[in-house]
């Protein structure tokens, strides 16, 4: 087995799975647990392609993970599995627990125990970081500033879990660096910011660009009353397109011996960076609207600025986003048109 992808019925998983070759499907295997209605969607796409599945609660069943790896001994995991929502984990700290931290062991523990030379390339989060308060920030009209020669945030900034998401992830996080330390596993963090593209099934919790996106195209069609946005809209994120980062899994299976025990930021960077308020000023360009919202509380430990800076996976692995932000976002409206997806926020 070359390939196993936990989570491949979500949004990274369906797109990476589906990315490689042909040639290459019978040597995938993908694990998911179908938790989201929207997962059987992608798991119709997997049986079309002839892609193998197995239905696996990796938190909750760690035996099934360690004969599954056991048997298969697969070149390279990719650990996408994951409880994915702030609000989710302030609801159910238990679930973000065994989503994220529990799942993240089980692995860990199968590949060393019984399959060292098996690669992870593990998904992490940006709000490992914390809520970056301890920064001073100035505001213009439409976002926040740190400052006007600001590269983004680097692995150097220190770690400060905040919340249950931030704890289960940062949790995670290390213990995929430390067992590449301790037992010498081949194990690489990937700290991602916001991700978007087409198959992104987002709600209000979670997937934010694309949440806003859906809205303004329903807008375009019924005209439909005012939406929420969470603090000012001021707050600003670097956004990367789905393609960029399918391109980034795939860069880095040769790369692994050079990656290994290393964190990476990854994110769109400065020049893809937007506010919500940018976002929608946007759209409204775009569609030719005038969207209308009103502002509630800001989120628990809800970041002012996350951008990501980029230069150590470009040193290390020649990886940087090509696709700009004002390309996906119109890519990812016509997958929500096509999708029909807007009926659903």
């Amino acid at each position: 087995m070359k390939y196993l992808i936990t989570g491949g019925c979500g949004f990274v998983g369906i797109n990476l799975a589906l990315s490689f070759s042909k040639k290459v499907y019978k040597d995938i295997l993908v694990v998911d647990n179908l938790s989201k209605k929207t997962a059987v969607k992608n798991l119709n796409l997997l049986q079309k392609a002839k892609i193998s599945f197995k239905k696996i609660d990796i938190g909750k069943s760690p035996k099934k993970i360690e004969n599954l790896i056991k048997k298969t001994k697969p070149k390279v995991i990719f650990h996408l599995a994951g409880q994915v929502a702030m609000s989710t984990s302030i609801k159910d700290p238990h679930l973000d627990f065994n989503g994220n931290v529990k799942s993240t062991i089980n692995i860990l523990e199968a590949i060393r125990k019984y399959s060292k030379k098996t690669s992870l390339i593990f998904a992490s989060s940006n709000k490992v970081y914390g809520d970056l308060n301890n920064f001073l920030y100035k505001e213009t009209k439409t976002r926040f500033l740190i400052r006007k020669n600001f590269r983004g945030f680097s692995e150097k900034n220190n770690l400060d879990f905040k919340s249950p998401y931030g704890c289960s992830k940062g949790s995670a996080d290390q213990y995929v660096l430390d067992y590449a330390r301790v037992f010498g596993l081949k194990t690489v963090v990937f700290r991602h910011s916001s991700i978007y593209g087409g198959r992104q099934f987002f709600t209000y919790d979670q997937g934010w660009l694309g949440w806003f996106c859906a809205k303004a195209v329903k807008n375009k069609m019924y005209k439909k009353d005012k939406f929420s946005i969470t603090g000012n809209g001021k707050q600003v994120r670097d956004v990367v397109h789905i393609d960029d980062i399918v391109n980034l899994y795939q860069k880095s299976v040769g790369k692994i011996s050079r990656l290994s025990g290393k964190a990476y930021n990854i994110g769109g960077g400065n020049n893809n960076s937007l506010s919500i308020i940018e976002l929608l000023n946007f759209l409204n360009v775009s569609l030719n609207i005038n969207l209308k919202y009103f502002k509630i509380p800001s989120r628990p430990y809800d970041q002012k600025i996350f951008i990501s800076d980029n230069r150590k996976i470009y040193k290390d692995l020649k990886w940087k986003p090509k696709i700009s932000y004002k390309k996906g976002i119109i890519d990812m409206i016509n997958w929500i048109k096509l999708s029909k997806i807007y009926k659903n926020v």
